[in-house]
């Protein structure tokens, strides 16, 4: 059994509880020793019976611990990691069972795909990438580390995300084509529902239908 500690004891925290959980019911193969927290006042506590315990103690009382990050905001996910991997601790990758997927896709290291999921074929993902439930992604997509999609989230074919990319619910991003495909480019956030037609530049917020900039006041 492999020893898995989640770092973040939020909503999100607890729905990758479960999915672990979901994962031992088909194949016994994780252990959950610990949320991981970095507010002392939740250390000590226990959240849907899992103890709370902050970084330094899971190194002393689980060094052989996998780290499953659990904090949709890629910043302060990639955050997370940073402080885990200085600590000498590794990174898990979950993938909940009922997510349907190809043999041509390849899934970076500390990547959590959630239930309902469905991912076509030769798509990459890269490291610490979330997909929340419900989420479609086709062909030949690029999912840059750290990115995030929240539930019902469909990305079409030939499109390539950047790192830290955010996309709220029930977005949707049309396809590319193999010459041209639709970029979206470092640390952009897409609003929930927004639809997106063509490349985003990094670092922009994008909202509505057609997704367009979002006007600061």
């Amino acid at each position: 059994m492999t020893q898995v500690a989640i770092y973040g004891c939020g909503g999100f925290g607890r729905e990758v509880a479960w999915l672990i959980e979901a994962c031992n019911e088909v194949h016994p193969s994780y252990e959950i020793v610990c949320f991981v927290d970095d507010d002392p006042h939740n250390h000590g506590k226990r959240i849907n019976d899992i103890v709370v315990l902050g970084l330094d103690e899971t190194r002393r009382r689980f060094p052989e611990a996998r780290i499953v990050t659990a904090v949709g905001t890629p910043r302060a996910r990639q955050s997370l990691v940073e402080k885990a991997s200085a600590a000498g601790l590794g990174f898990e990758t979950i993938v909940h069972p009922r997510v349907e997927r190809s043999r041509w896709i390849q899934i970076g290291e500390g990547t959590v795909i959630c239930a309902g999921c469905i991912l076509t074929t030769n798509i990459v993902l890269g490291r610490h990438v979330q997909i929340n439930l419900d989420c479609t992604v086709g062909h030949d997509a690029v999912i840059g580390d750290f990115s995030t999609l929240a539930p019902g989230v469909h990305v079409s074919g030939w499109v390539h995300f950047g790192r830290r990319v955010y996309v709220g619910t029930g977005a949707v991003i049309i396809n590319g084509t193999e010459e041209s495909p639709l970029t979206i480019g470092d640390d952009v956030v897409i609003g929930a529902g927004a639809c997106v037609t063509k490349p985003v530049p990094a670092g922009l917020t994008v909202v509505g239908v057609p997704a367009k900039p979002l006007e600061r006041a």
